[in-house]
């Protein structure tokens, strides 16, 4: 049980202000300190922290809501982190129990960890699915099957790539995509025709690049895309794969990138994820979504 003072200490908002509190937290319990991931988040997002009297934040997450504005149709729960002096006290319980209590009716998502996964089942979220994380640096193996044709996104393609989230990931996401541009070192799109099949980008985060969003209409577009990141990389990768998507997980295996780790893709609210799995292939980052 919560001791009495850290049950009487009240659930804020952060800002991107709490940016360096939210990495030194990821660093107390031995996660990498994102600094860029967690300013994207803080901005796209919003953070909920319980802050120690003793400095610094008891606990931290953030809640990315898609749809309009306001009236959200889904939100994604990541980054649900609580200080080791603090862990076992159920302040990770009361803060997502804050979330769900904020975000009403409105369906949730998160990803997690074989460590958090019976607390979120406690709180009533179920399994629906589970996501591989691959790491490793990308040795290409001769030009890429079915000869996708790949190229630099520009500005006059957001519209086209907003709209072809939208179908995918079944909720409109333009905060957030609109954001990648700046947020990532690449982002590029795959065309047949003329048209636009597929987008990915590739963004910073520690010594590697993330691999995320990855929506191509095919495994085959979805391995031209990363291969096209990979080619203009010179950090080792990194992305989530849904579990299903088995030949691309074999795919990059196969050219150097190893299992690391599993998450367990939970929903509440509803029972499975809106959009089109399909040709959803990996996450932007497993904490939005």
């Amino acid at each position: 049980m919560p001791t009495p003072s850290l049950a009487a200490l009240p659930v804020r908002r952060l800002t991107h202000r709490d940016l360096i509190a939210c990495a030194d937290l990821s660093e107390d319990r031995g996660w990498p300190r994102e600094e860029h991931k967690w300013g994207f988040l803080l901005t796209a997002g919003k953070g909920y922290g319980i802050d120690d009297p003793d400095g610094g934040l008891v606990s931290a997450c953030v809640v990315t809501e898609y749809g309009p504005h306001g009236r959200p149709a889904f939100g994604a729960i990541g980054m649900v982190l609580v200080a080791e002096r603090h862990a076992r006290q159920g302040v990770g319980r009361r803060l997502v129990r804050h979330i769900t209590s904020v975000m009403g009716t409105t369906p949730l998502t998160l990803h997690a960890t074989p460590n958090g996964r019976p607390l979120y089942e406690e709180l009533g979220f179920k399994t629906t699915g589970r996501a591989e994380m691959v790491v490793g640096r990308f040795t290409p193996d001769g030009p890429v099957s079915g000869g996708v044709m790949t190229r630099a996104a520009t500005a006059e393609d957001l519209t086209t790539i907003l709209r072809l989230d939208e179908q995918v990931f079944g909720a409109d996401r333009m905060p957030v995509i609109a954001r990648l541009p700046a947020f990532a070192d690449q982002v590029r799109v795959a065309e047949d025709g003329g048209r636009i099949i597929g987008y990915a980008a590739a963004w910073p985060n520690m010594d590697t690049h993330v691999v995320g969003p990855l929506i191509a209409r095919d495994t085959e577009t979805a391995k031209a895309l990363l291969a096209s990141l990979a080619e203009r990389s010179n950090r080792p990768l990194r992305t989530d794969i849904d579990v299903r998507h088995e030949e691309l997980l074999a795919w990059v295996k196969e050219r150097g990138l190893a299992s690391v780790a599993f998450n367990t893709v939970m929903t509440y609210g509803i029972t499975e994820l809106p959009g089109d799995w399909t040709r959803r292939f990996a996450p932007l980052t497993v904490a939005a979504g």
